[in-house]
């Protein structure tokens, strides 16, 4: 009897089996735009908001947002492109769209009116002269500095510039014992950021006079003791500690990281106010930037367009702002007195209208070259030979020229 029920039971469950597999699939006539995002899960309401808007506006498309791991976004965007059938539209940075650009694997966005966006945002996004993303929300960092220990140490104007910083710093040493600022100038492309606003940013000009000036720049500093010696091996993160232990009065990064300051160091943060970004000869400000790309092979190309615009909107840049610490990439949106205006008690709202003011000026834009992680290598190495082996400046940079140059030409 036991053997006969699971007979019967065996029989009716490849039966259901089957007849799944016969069933034939929903028929429907509106196009599917596959959207993928990165680490985008936190903010669902609101993506789900925004594409049910959408949707209803749009009653032949239908989207279908899936979220992607940050640390996979690369690697599964790769993937996806080299397929026959990738996703319609992807959330990346613009440099691995860069890249994806020059390899020929994305979509011109020419003919489409971007008037709605920061003109400098839209220009840092061309690849030879050609548009191929859309640019969603950015980032600029401003400086975040103890009022308090500078005060101490007998100043009231900010320092504009790195010039400037350096001089303040032996007598923020002196009075105070904390260091002015800790650059850590190895992590990732942070020193060809800083070449980038004095115009370096190439094989060509790597190893010209102004360039071993400011290699030499933190060689002193370093030198004298007037910066911490962690700056060249460790990260922003151990900045910021620094920074919450009252180690370094100045600490040069993103609004976002006003709220890790006020939830573990909240005696710090009472201390704590904001000042722009610190620029050099050009007066430029860095930025991050993440944008939307159309893959060559997506098969809605025109749907993800629309619907890449429609996420970019005025309403929509403004409402994803006001849940986030992201600055809107459109214009108009950026003219909102939210991006304008600030009640002097509230740090995080003057760090925002900072940041939005400092879109207006990042050109140059350092843009991703080919090879771009042998040239960083080369970069962080020729500071650790010139800081901690003391070697000579000139000689170090004559051969990273040599070599920067090999890697543009392969």
């Amino acid at each position: 009897m036991k053997k006969a029920f699971i007979i019967i039971t065996i029989f009716f469950v490849c039966l259901t089996f089957f007849l799944l597999l016969q069933k034939s699939p929903e028929k429907t006539d509106k196009n599917e735009v596959v959207f993928w995002t990165l680490q985008m899960n936190d903010f669902s309401p609101y993506m789900n908001e925004v594409i049910t808007d959408f949707e209803g506006q749009n009653s032949k498309i239908k989207i279908k947002w899936v979220d992607v791991p940050f640390s996979e976004g690369e690697k599964r965007t790769l993937a996806a492109i080299l397929s026959d059938n990738p996703p319609d539209l992807i959330n990346l940075n613009p440099d691995f769209s860069a890249t994806l650009a020059q390899k020929g694997a994305l979509e011109k966005i020419n003919k489409v009116n971007v008037e709605q966006f920061n003109d400098e945002i839209i220009d840092s996004l061309k690849y030879k002269g050609e548009l191929y993303a859309i640019p969603w929300y950015a980032t600029s960092a401003v400086t975040i500095y103890n009022k308090s220990l500078f005060q101490k140490a007998g100043y009231a104007a900010i320092p504009r510039t790195y010039e400037r910083l350096a001089t303040v710093s032996e007598r923020i040493k002196s009075k105070t014992g904390a260091y002015a600022f800790m650059p850590t100038i190895t992590e990732n492309d942070t020193m060809l950021k800083i070449l980038n606003k004095y115009g370096i940013n190439s094989w060509e000009n790597i190893n010209s006079k102004e360039a071993m000036e400011i290699f030499n720049f933190y060689k002193k500093l370093y030198k004298q003791n007037l910066i911490p010696k962690e700056t060249v091996t460790q990260t922003q993160r151990e900045a910021l500690e620094k920074y919450m232990s009252g180690q370094i009065v100045f600490f040069q990064s993103g609004a976002n990281f006003l709220n890790m300051i006020r939830e573990n160091s909240p005696s710090i943060y009472k201390d704590t106010d904001v000042a722009r970004q610190i620029t050099g000869d050009l007066g430029q400000n860095d930025f991050s930037l993440m944008n939307l790309i159309i893959p060559l092979k997506s098969s809605n190309k025109e749907d993800a367009l629309k619907f890449a615009l429609f996420l970019t909107n005025e309403e929509n840049q403004l409402k994803l702002a006001k849940l986030t610490n992201i600055i809107a990439t459109n214009k108009h949106a950026l003219q909102n007195d939210f991006y304008t205006q600030y009640d002097s008690n509230d740090l995080m709202a003057k760090a925002r209208v900072i940041s939005a003011k400092q879109l207006n000026k990042i050109q140059p834009v350092l843009k991703q070259s080919k090879g771009q992680k042998e040239i960083n290598l080369l970069i962080n190495t020729a500071v650790q030979e010139i800081l901690l082996n003391g070697s000579d400046t000139a000689q170090v940079l004559e051969e990273v020229a040599k070599k920067w140059k090999v890697i543009a030409q392969q």
